[in-house]
Protein backbone atom coordinates (compact mmCIF):
# COMPACT_ATOMS: atom_id res chain seq x y z
CA UNK A 1 0.00 0.00 0.00
CA UNK A 2 1.48 3.29 -1.08
CA UNK A 3 1.18 6.21 1.32
CA UNK A 4 2.12 9.84 0.88
CA UNK A 5 1.81 12.41 3.61
CA UNK A 6 -0.23 15.40 2.45
CA UNK A 7 1.98 18.42 3.12
CA UNK A 8 1.75 21.81 1.52
CA UNK A 9 0.20 22.09 -1.93
CA UNK A 10 -1.89 19.16 -3.14
CA UNK A 11 -2.24 18.51 -6.84
CA UNK A 12 -3.51 15.73 -9.01
CA UNK A 13 -0.09 15.54 -10.60
CA UNK A 14 1.21 14.20 -7.32
CA UNK A 15 -1.51 11.55 -7.35
CA UNK A 16 -0.53 10.50 -10.84
CA UNK A 17 3.19 10.36 -10.06
CA UNK A 18 3.43 9.04 -6.52
CA UNK A 19 0.32 6.87 -6.25
CA UNK A 20 -0.20 5.45 -9.69
CA UNK A 21 3.42 5.22 -10.79
CA UNK A 22 5.52 7.31 -13.10
CA UNK A 23 3.43 6.68 -16.24
CA UNK A 24 1.63 9.58 -17.84
CA UNK A 25 -2.16 9.79 -17.71
CA UNK A 26 -4.25 9.45 -20.87
CA UNK A 27 -4.67 13.23 -21.02
CA UNK A 28 -0.95 13.85 -20.57
CA UNK A 29 -0.15 11.45 -23.40
CA UNK A 30 -2.80 13.06 -25.58
CA UNK A 31 -1.38 16.50 -24.89
CA UNK A 32 2.02 15.46 -26.19
CA UNK A 33 0.51 14.65 -29.61
CA UNK A 34 -1.06 18.10 -30.12
CA UNK A 35 0.61 20.75 -32.26
CA UNK A 36 -0.31 24.29 -33.24
CA UNK A 37 -0.27 25.42 -36.90
CA UNK A 38 3.30 26.19 -38.07
CA UNK A 39 2.51 27.91 -41.36
CA UNK A 40 -0.18 29.68 -43.34
CA UNK A 41 -0.73 26.56 -45.39
CA UNK A 42 -1.52 24.57 -42.27
CA UNK A 43 -4.02 27.21 -41.12
CA UNK A 44 -5.81 26.91 -44.48
CA UNK A 45 -6.25 23.15 -44.20
CA UNK A 46 -9.82 21.89 -44.75
CA UNK A 47 -12.13 19.72 -42.67
CA UNK A 48 -13.64 18.28 -45.86
CA UNK A 49 -11.89 14.87 -45.68
CA UNK A 50 -13.10 14.35 -42.11
CA UNK A 51 -16.65 15.38 -43.01
CA UNK A 52 -16.68 13.14 -46.09
CA UNK A 53 -15.81 10.11 -43.99
CA UNK A 54 -17.98 10.93 -40.98
CA UNK A 55 -21.20 12.34 -42.46
CA UNK A 56 -22.53 9.07 -43.97
CA UNK A 57 -22.69 7.66 -40.45
CA UNK A 58 -24.88 10.49 -39.15
CA UNK A 59 -28.62 10.07 -39.68
CA UNK A 60 -31.75 12.16 -39.28
CA UNK A 61 -34.47 10.84 -36.98
CA UNK A 62 -38.16 11.70 -37.26
CA UNK A 63 -40.67 10.52 -34.69
CA UNK A 64 -44.45 10.51 -34.52
CA UNK A 65 -46.54 10.35 -31.39
CA UNK A 66 -50.32 10.05 -31.27
CA UNK A 67 -51.73 12.47 -28.71
CA UNK A 68 -55.29 11.92 -27.53
CA UNK A 69 -57.04 15.03 -26.23
CA UNK A 70 -59.79 14.71 -23.64
CA UNK A 71 -63.27 15.80 -24.61
CA UNK A 72 -64.86 18.69 -22.78
CA UNK A 73 -66.67 17.94 -19.53
CA UNK A 74 -69.59 19.97 -20.86
CA UNK A 75 -70.42 17.10 -23.21
CA UNK A 76 -71.31 14.91 -20.21
CA UNK A 77 -73.73 17.45 -18.76
CA UNK A 78 -77.40 16.30 -19.06
CA UNK A 79 -78.59 19.63 -20.47
CA UNK A 80 -75.93 19.59 -23.19
CA UNK A 81 -76.55 15.94 -24.08
CA UNK A 82 -80.26 16.65 -24.72
CA UNK A 83 -79.32 18.13 -28.09
CA UNK A 84 -77.06 15.26 -29.23
CA UNK A 85 -77.66 11.55 -29.38
CA UNK A 86 -75.06 9.00 -28.29
CA UNK A 87 -73.82 8.44 -31.86
CA UNK A 88 -72.82 12.04 -32.44
CA UNK A 89 -69.03 12.50 -32.61
CA UNK A 90 -69.15 16.06 -31.33
CA UNK A 91 -67.12 16.32 -28.16
CA UNK A 92 -65.54 12.89 -28.57
CA UNK A 93 -61.82 12.51 -27.75
CA UNK A 94 -59.67 13.62 -30.66
CA UNK A 95 -56.35 12.28 -31.88
CA UNK A 96 -53.56 14.31 -33.38
CA UNK A 97 -50.07 13.37 -34.52
CA UNK A 98 -47.22 15.14 -32.79
CA UNK A 99 -43.88 15.06 -34.60
CA UNK A 100 -40.32 15.75 -33.51
CA UNK A 101 -36.90 15.52 -35.05
CA UNK A 102 -33.36 14.77 -34.05
CA UNK A 103 -30.18 13.08 -35.17
CA UNK A 104 -28.33 9.83 -34.59
CA UNK A 105 -25.03 8.08 -35.26
CA UNK A 106 -24.52 4.66 -36.84
CA UNK A 107 -22.02 2.77 -34.67
CA UNK A 108 -22.41 -0.74 -36.10
CA UNK A 109 -22.47 -1.68 -39.78
CA UNK A 110 -25.63 -3.77 -39.27
CA UNK A 111 -27.70 -0.68 -38.48
CA UNK A 112 -27.17 -0.04 -34.75
CA UNK A 113 -27.69 3.66 -34.04
CA UNK A 114 -27.03 5.82 -30.96
CA UNK A 115 -29.22 8.85 -30.26
CA UNK A 116 -30.67 10.73 -27.30
CA UNK A 117 -33.44 9.22 -25.25
CA UNK A 118 -35.38 12.48 -25.34
CA UNK A 119 -35.43 12.32 -29.16
CA UNK A 120 -37.41 9.05 -29.23
CA UNK A 121 -39.12 9.07 -25.82
CA UNK A 122 -42.82 8.25 -26.09
CA UNK A 123 -42.68 7.87 -29.87
CA UNK A 124 -45.16 5.57 -31.60
CA UNK A 125 -43.20 5.60 -34.84
CA UNK A 126 -39.49 6.22 -35.47
CA UNK A 127 -38.11 6.87 -38.95
CA UNK A 128 -34.39 7.01 -39.68
CA UNK A 129 -33.23 8.84 -42.80
CA UNK A 130 -29.73 8.05 -44.04
CA UNK A 131 -27.44 10.64 -45.57
CA UNK A 132 -28.39 9.30 -49.04
CA UNK A 133 -32.09 10.06 -48.23
CA UNK A 134 -33.21 6.43 -47.83
CA UNK A 135 -35.72 5.89 -45.04
CA UNK A 136 -36.03 2.99 -42.59
CA UNK A 137 -38.32 2.22 -39.70
CA UNK A 138 -36.37 1.84 -36.45
CA UNK A 139 -37.03 -0.11 -33.28
CA UNK A 140 -35.74 0.70 -29.80
CA UNK A 141 -33.17 -1.74 -28.45
CA UNK A 142 -32.53 0.10 -25.20
CA UNK A 143 -33.50 3.48 -23.78
CA UNK A 144 -31.73 4.94 -20.76
CA UNK A 145 -33.23 8.19 -19.42
CA UNK A 146 -30.48 8.46 -16.78
CA UNK A 147 -27.81 9.11 -19.41
CA UNK A 148 -30.28 10.43 -22.01
CA UNK A 149 -29.04 7.82 -24.48
CA UNK A 150 -30.98 5.35 -26.63
CA UNK A 151 -29.91 2.52 -28.93
CA UNK A 152 -31.93 1.94 -32.13
CA UNK A 153 -31.79 -0.75 -34.81
CA UNK A 154 -32.72 -0.53 -38.48
CA UNK A 155 -32.80 -3.40 -40.97
CA UNK A 156 -30.94 -2.78 -44.23
CA UNK A 157 -30.65 -6.44 -45.17
CA UNK A 158 -27.13 -7.56 -45.99
CA UNK A 159 -25.85 -4.04 -46.65
CA UNK A 160 -23.04 -2.82 -44.41
CA UNK A 161 -23.51 0.82 -43.42
CA UNK A 162 -20.89 3.48 -42.78
CA UNK A 163 -20.04 3.81 -39.10
CA UNK A 164 -18.16 6.07 -36.71
CA UNK A 165 -15.61 4.58 -34.33
CA UNK A 166 -15.93 5.62 -30.70
CA UNK A 167 -12.95 7.50 -29.32
CA UNK A 168 -11.51 7.33 -25.83
CA UNK A 169 -13.15 10.51 -24.58
CA UNK A 170 -10.70 10.74 -21.66
CA UNK A 171 -8.08 11.95 -24.15
CA UNK A 172 -10.16 14.98 -25.19
CA UNK A 173 -8.51 18.26 -24.22
CA UNK A 174 -9.83 21.79 -23.91
CA UNK A 175 -8.96 23.58 -27.14
CA UNK A 176 -9.23 20.51 -29.40
CA UNK A 177 -10.95 21.18 -32.71
CA UNK A 178 -14.30 19.43 -33.11
CA UNK A 179 -17.14 19.14 -35.64
CA UNK A 180 -20.84 18.87 -34.80
CA UNK A 181 -22.89 16.98 -37.40
CA UNK A 182 -26.67 16.78 -37.21
CA UNK A 183 -30.02 18.01 -38.46
CA UNK A 184 -30.65 21.44 -36.87
CA UNK A 185 -34.22 22.72 -37.20
CA UNK A 186 -34.88 19.93 -39.73
CA UNK A 187 -33.04 21.74 -42.52
CA UNK A 188 -30.98 18.64 -43.35
CA UNK A 189 -27.56 17.39 -42.44
CA UNK A 190 -25.36 20.28 -41.33
CA UNK A 191 -21.76 20.54 -40.16
CA UNK A 192 -20.46 23.16 -37.74
CA UNK A 193 -17.01 23.53 -36.21
CA UNK A 194 -15.58 24.77 -32.95
CA UNK A 195 -13.36 23.76 -30.09
CA UNK A 196 -13.79 21.83 -26.87
CA UNK A 197 -14.60 24.44 -24.23
CA UNK A 198 -14.56 22.09 -21.21
CA UNK A 199 -14.29 18.36 -20.65
CA UNK A 200 -16.01 17.57 -17.34
CA UNK A 201 -19.15 19.63 -16.88
CA UNK A 202 -21.12 17.95 -14.08
CA UNK A 203 -23.49 20.63 -12.75
CA UNK A 204 -25.87 21.02 -15.67
CA UNK A 205 -28.73 18.84 -14.35
CA UNK A 206 -29.33 17.37 -17.82
CA UNK A 207 -29.21 13.74 -16.68
CA UNK A 208 -28.42 11.65 -13.61
CA UNK A 209 -24.93 10.82 -14.85
CA UNK A 210 -24.19 14.35 -15.93
CA UNK A 211 -20.60 14.54 -17.15
CA UNK A 212 -20.36 16.39 -20.43
CA UNK A 213 -17.97 17.64 -23.06
CA UNK A 214 -18.73 21.31 -23.66
CA UNK A 215 -18.20 22.80 -27.11
CA UNK A 216 -18.76 26.12 -28.85
CA UNK A 217 -19.58 24.42 -32.18
CA UNK A 218 -23.06 25.62 -33.17
CA UNK A 219 -25.63 23.13 -31.85
CA UNK A 220 -29.34 23.83 -32.28
CA UNK A 221 -32.67 22.01 -31.84
CA UNK A 222 -32.53 18.95 -34.09
CA UNK A 223 -28.83 18.39 -33.40
CA UNK A 224 -29.76 16.27 -30.39
CA UNK A 225 -28.39 12.76 -30.85
CA UNK A 226 -25.92 13.87 -33.51
CA UNK A 227 -22.17 13.43 -33.59
CA UNK A 228 -19.41 15.44 -31.98
CA UNK A 229 -16.43 14.39 -34.09
CA UNK A 230 -12.73 14.92 -33.54
CA UNK A 231 -10.29 15.83 -36.30
CA UNK A 232 -9.20 12.21 -36.44
CA UNK A 233 -12.73 11.32 -37.55
CA UNK A 234 -13.71 9.43 -34.39
CA UNK A 235 -16.86 9.99 -32.34
CA UNK A 236 -16.06 12.02 -29.23
CA UNK A 237 -19.63 12.28 -27.96
CA UNK A 238 -23.34 12.55 -28.65
CA UNK A 239 -24.65 16.13 -28.76
CA UNK A 240 -27.35 16.33 -26.13
CA UNK A 241 -28.23 19.83 -24.96
CA UNK A 242 -27.52 23.52 -25.32
CA UNK A 243 -27.47 26.41 -22.90
CA UNK A 244 -29.82 29.00 -24.35
CA UNK A 245 -32.56 31.41 -23.33
CA UNK A 246 -33.96 31.61 -26.86
CA UNK A 247 -33.68 28.01 -28.07
CA UNK A 248 -30.94 28.92 -30.53
CA UNK A 249 -27.21 28.29 -30.18
CA UNK A 250 -25.30 30.59 -27.87
CA UNK A 251 -22.04 28.74 -28.32
CA UNK A 252 -22.54 26.49 -25.27
CA UNK A 253 -23.38 22.92 -26.20
CA UNK A 254 -23.03 19.69 -24.24
CA UNK A 255 -22.24 16.18 -25.47
CA UNK A 256 -22.36 12.82 -23.67
CA UNK A 257 -18.76 11.49 -23.79
CA UNK A 258 -18.03 8.47 -25.97
CA UNK A 259 -16.94 6.42 -22.97
CA UNK A 260 -20.46 6.62 -21.53
CA UNK A 261 -21.87 5.75 -24.95
CA UNK A 262 -19.67 2.62 -24.94
CA UNK A 263 -21.12 1.42 -21.64
CA UNK A 264 -24.73 1.86 -22.77
CA UNK A 265 -23.96 0.25 -26.13
CA UNK A 266 -22.30 -2.68 -24.38
CA UNK A 267 -25.36 -3.17 -22.18
CA UNK A 268 -27.71 -3.07 -25.17
CA UNK A 269 -25.79 -5.45 -27.44
CA UNK A 270 -23.90 -7.79 -25.12
CA UNK A 271 -25.53 -7.85 -21.72
CA UNK A 272 -29.18 -7.33 -22.64
CA UNK A 273 -29.86 -5.08 -19.65
CA UNK A 274 -28.37 -1.96 -18.14
CA UNK A 275 -27.14 -2.57 -14.60
CA UNK A 276 -24.26 -0.34 -13.58
CA UNK A 277 -21.56 -1.37 -11.11
CA UNK A 278 -21.29 0.53 -7.87
CA UNK A 279 -18.82 1.40 -5.15
CA UNK A 280 -21.38 1.15 -2.37
CA UNK A 281 -20.77 4.56 -0.81
CA UNK A 282 -22.66 7.72 -0.05
CA UNK A 283 -20.64 10.89 -0.16
CA UNK A 284 -20.52 14.61 -0.66
CA UNK A 285 -18.40 16.89 -2.78
CA UNK A 286 -15.56 18.51 -0.83
CA UNK A 287 -16.16 22.27 -0.82
CA UNK A 288 -13.80 24.98 0.38
CA UNK A 289 -14.83 24.66 4.02
CA UNK A 290 -14.39 20.88 4.04
CA UNK A 291 -11.09 21.14 2.18
CA UNK A 292 -9.70 23.45 4.85
CA UNK A 293 -10.75 21.11 7.67
CA UNK A 294 -9.21 18.12 5.86
CA UNK A 295 -5.88 19.82 5.23
CA UNK A 296 -6.36 20.20 1.47
CA UNK A 297 -5.29 23.42 -0.19
CA UNK A 298 -8.25 23.47 -2.58
CA UNK A 299 -11.77 22.00 -2.88
CA UNK A 300 -12.24 18.76 -4.78
CA UNK A 301 -12.87 15.07 -4.18
CA UNK A 302 -15.69 13.12 -2.54
CA UNK A 303 -15.92 12.72 1.24
CA UNK A 304 -17.37 9.30 2.18
CA UNK A 305 -20.35 9.66 4.56
CA UNK A 306 -21.56 6.05 4.58
CA UNK A 307 -20.52 2.63 3.24
CA UNK A 308 -22.86 -0.24 2.43
CA UNK A 309 -21.84 -3.43 4.28
CA UNK A 310 -20.08 -5.93 2.02
CA UNK A 311 -19.90 -3.48 -0.90
CA UNK A 312 -16.81 -3.12 -3.13
CA UNK A 313 -15.76 -0.05 -1.13
CA UNK A 314 -16.05 -1.94 2.14
CA UNK A 315 -14.07 -4.90 0.81
CA UNK A 316 -11.33 -2.53 -0.43
CA UNK A 317 -10.89 -1.13 3.07
CA UNK A 318 -12.42 2.30 2.52
CA UNK A 319 -13.88 3.98 5.61
CA UNK A 320 -16.28 6.75 6.52
CA UNK A 321 -14.30 10.00 6.49
CA UNK A 322 -12.00 8.96 3.65
CA UNK A 323 -11.81 11.31 0.65
CA UNK A 324 -11.67 9.93 -2.88
CA UNK A 325 -9.40 12.27 -4.85
CA UNK A 326 -8.68 10.34 -8.05
CA UNK A 327 -9.80 7.38 -10.14
CA UNK A 328 -7.41 5.70 -12.56
CA UNK A 329 -5.08 8.70 -12.27
CA UNK A 330 -7.81 11.20 -13.20
CA UNK A 331 -8.65 13.87 -10.63
CA UNK A 332 -12.13 13.63 -9.09
CA UNK A 333 -13.57 17.11 -8.74
CA UNK A 334 -17.02 16.26 -7.41
CA UNK A 335 -19.55 13.48 -6.82
CA UNK A 336 -20.83 13.67 -10.39
CA UNK A 337 -17.36 13.01 -11.76
CA UNK A 338 -16.92 9.96 -9.52
CA UNK A 339 -20.33 8.57 -10.53
CA UNK A 340 -19.39 8.94 -14.20
CA UNK A 341 -16.08 7.11 -13.77
CA UNK A 342 -17.76 4.16 -12.04
CA UNK A 343 -20.74 4.07 -14.44
CA UNK A 344 -18.46 3.58 -17.45
CA UNK A 345 -16.83 0.48 -15.94
CA UNK A 346 -17.89 -3.18 -16.01
CA UNK A 347 -18.71 -5.68 -13.32
CA UNK A 348 -15.52 -7.28 -12.00
CA UNK A 349 -13.28 -4.52 -13.34
CA UNK A 350 -10.65 -3.15 -10.97
CA UNK A 351 -10.46 0.59 -10.39
CA UNK A 352 -7.51 2.25 -8.67
CA UNK A 353 -8.60 5.08 -6.42
CA UNK A 354 -6.45 7.79 -4.85
CA UNK A 355 -7.81 8.14 -1.31
CA UNK A 356 -6.98 10.56 1.50
CA UNK A 357 -7.08 8.47 4.70
CA UNK A 358 -6.02 9.92 8.00
CA UNK A 359 -3.88 12.60 6.39
CA UNK A 360 -2.11 10.16 4.09
CA UNK A 361 -2.65 9.59 0.38
CA UNK A 362 -3.21 5.90 -0.32
CA UNK A 363 -3.98 3.74 -3.31
CA UNK A 364 -7.09 1.57 -3.03
CA UNK A 365 -7.70 -1.19 -5.57
CA UNK A 366 -11.48 -1.66 -5.80
CA UNK A 367 -13.08 -4.60 -7.62
CA UNK A 368 -16.43 -3.34 -8.88
CA UNK A 369 -19.59 -5.40 -8.51
CA UNK A 370 -23.25 -4.99 -9.36
CA UNK A 371 -25.47 -3.64 -6.58
CA UNK A 372 -27.07 -6.59 -4.76
CA UNK A 373 -30.77 -7.42 -4.83
CA UNK A 374 -31.16 -8.54 -1.23
CA UNK A 375 -33.96 -9.04 -0.42
CA UNK A 376 -35.58 -9.95 -3.74
CA UNK A 377 -38.00 -7.28 -4.92
CA UNK A 378 -41.08 -9.55 -4.59
CA UNK A 379 -43.40 -7.13 -6.41
CA UNK A 380 -46.92 -7.81 -5.08
CA UNK A 381 -50.39 -6.29 -5.28
CA UNK A 382 -52.16 -6.03 -1.95
CA UNK A 383 -55.45 -7.91 -1.93
CA UNK A 384 -58.27 -8.27 0.55
CA UNK A 385 -61.09 -6.34 2.20
CA UNK A 386 -59.13 -3.33 3.40
CA UNK A 387 -58.48 0.26 2.20
CA UNK A 388 -55.14 -0.64 0.60
CA UNK A 389 -56.51 -3.15 -1.89
CA UNK A 390 -54.90 -2.70 -5.35
CA UNK A 391 -51.72 -1.05 -4.07
CA UNK A 392 -48.60 -2.57 -5.70
CA UNK A 393 -45.49 -2.72 -3.51
CA UNK A 394 -41.99 -4.21 -3.59
CA UNK A 395 -38.96 -4.84 -1.37
CA UNK A 396 -36.23 -2.22 -1.61
CA UNK A 397 -32.62 -3.19 -2.30
CA UNK A 398 -29.59 -1.44 -3.82
CA UNK A 399 -30.30 -3.03 -7.25
CA UNK A 400 -34.03 -2.28 -7.27
CA UNK A 401 -33.52 1.21 -5.84
CA UNK A 402 -31.09 2.01 -8.64
CA UNK A 403 -33.73 1.05 -11.21
CA UNK A 404 -36.26 3.23 -9.41
CA UNK A 405 -33.71 6.08 -9.17
CA UNK A 406 -33.92 6.03 -5.38
CA UNK A 407 -31.15 6.19 -2.79
CA UNK A 408 -29.51 2.72 -2.92
CA UNK A 409 -29.09 2.74 0.88
CA UNK A 410 -32.85 2.95 1.60
CA UNK A 411 -34.43 -0.23 2.94
CA UNK A 412 -38.03 -1.33 3.46
CA UNK A 413 -41.11 -1.55 1.25
CA UNK A 414 -41.81 0.97 -1.52
CA UNK A 415 -45.15 1.76 -3.16
CA UNK A 416 -44.89 1.22 -6.92
CA UNK A 417 -48.45 1.76 -8.21
CA UNK A 418 -51.82 2.77 -6.84
CA UNK A 419 -54.94 1.83 -8.80
CA UNK A 420 -56.95 5.07 -9.07
CA UNK A 421 -60.24 3.12 -9.00
CA UNK A 422 -59.53 1.70 -5.54
CA UNK A 423 -60.12 3.43 -2.17
CA UNK A 424 -56.36 3.91 -1.80
CA UNK A 425 -56.37 5.78 -5.12
CA UNK A 426 -59.58 7.74 -4.63
CA UNK A 427 -58.67 8.91 -1.12
CA UNK A 428 -54.94 9.25 -1.89
CA UNK A 429 -53.99 6.97 0.98
CA UNK A 430 -50.69 6.14 -0.71
CA UNK A 431 -48.71 7.35 -3.72
CA UNK A 432 -45.96 5.82 -5.90
CA UNK A 433 -42.61 6.38 -4.23
CA UNK A 434 -43.91 6.24 -0.66
CA UNK A 435 -41.70 4.14 1.63
CA UNK A 436 -43.74 2.30 4.25
CA UNK A 437 -42.27 2.32 7.77
CA UNK A 438 -44.91 0.69 9.95
CA UNK A 439 -48.53 -0.52 9.93
CA UNK A 440 -50.59 -0.75 13.13
CA UNK A 441 -47.42 -0.71 15.22
CA UNK A 442 -45.62 -3.41 13.18
CA UNK A 443 -42.31 -2.42 11.56
CA UNK A 444 -42.40 -2.98 7.79
CA UNK A 445 -39.13 -4.37 6.46
CA UNK A 446 -40.49 -6.66 3.73
CA UNK A 447 -43.68 -7.19 1.78
CA UNK A 448 -44.46 -10.21 4.00
CA UNK A 449 -44.46 -7.92 7.05
CA UNK A 450 -46.99 -5.63 5.40
CA UNK A 451 -49.34 -8.46 4.48
CA UNK A 452 -49.24 -9.80 8.02
CA UNK A 453 -49.72 -6.33 9.56
CA UNK A 454 -52.88 -5.52 7.58
CA UNK A 455 -55.70 -7.00 9.64
CA UNK A 456 -58.83 -7.19 7.49
CA UNK A 457 -61.05 -7.25 10.59
CA UNK A 458 -59.57 -4.04 11.98
CA UNK A 459 -61.77 -0.97 11.96
CA UNK A 460 -58.87 1.39 11.52
CA UNK A 461 -55.29 1.44 10.25
CA UNK A 462 -52.42 3.56 11.54
CA UNK A 463 -49.41 3.61 9.27
CA UNK A 464 -46.21 5.59 8.87
CA UNK A 465 -44.47 6.30 5.61
CA UNK A 466 -41.79 8.52 4.14
CA UNK A 467 -42.63 10.72 1.15
CA UNK A 468 -39.95 12.87 -0.51
CA UNK A 469 -37.89 12.68 2.68
CA UNK A 470 -40.74 13.72 5.01
CA UNK A 471 -42.00 11.24 7.61
CA UNK A 472 -45.78 11.19 8.02
CA UNK A 473 -48.36 9.20 9.97
CA UNK A 474 -51.93 8.54 8.84
CA UNK A 475 -55.02 7.05 10.44
CA UNK A 476 -57.55 5.49 8.07
CA UNK A 477 -60.86 3.90 8.99
CA UNK A 478 -62.57 1.14 7.06
CA UNK A 479 -65.06 3.77 5.82
CA UNK A 480 -62.30 5.81 4.19
CA UNK A 481 -61.95 8.57 6.79
CA UNK A 482 -58.37 9.79 6.85
CA UNK A 483 -56.26 12.00 9.08
CA UNK A 484 -52.56 12.58 8.58
CA UNK A 485 -49.81 14.51 10.34
CA UNK A 486 -46.13 15.16 9.84
CA UNK A 487 -43.84 13.35 12.26
CA UNK A 488 -40.81 15.21 13.53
Amino acid sequence: MLKNKITGIFSILMIGASVFGSGLSAQDQAFDTRTVPQSREQVQLSYAPVVRNASPAVVNIYTKKIVRSRRSALYDHPIFRRFFDGNNSFGAPRERVQGSLGSGVIVRANGVIVTNNHVIEGADEITVVLSDRREFEAKIVLADPRTDLAILQIDTGEEALSTLSLSNSDTVLVGDLVLAIGNPFGVGQTVTSGIVSATARTQEGISDFGFFIQTDAAVNPGNSGGALVGINGELLGINTAIYSRTGASNGIGFAVPANMVKSVLRAALDEGQLVRPWLGIQGQTVNSELASSLGLDRPGGVLIDDIFPGSPAAQAGLSIGDVILAAEGVEIIDEGGLNFRIATKQQGENVKLGVLKGGFLEEADVSLALPPEVPERNISELDGRHPFQGVKVGNMSPRFNDELQLNPFLRGVVVLEVNPRTPAGRYQLMAPGDILISMNGVDINRVEDLNEAIDETSGQYVYRFRRRGQLAECLVTSRGNRRCRAVQ
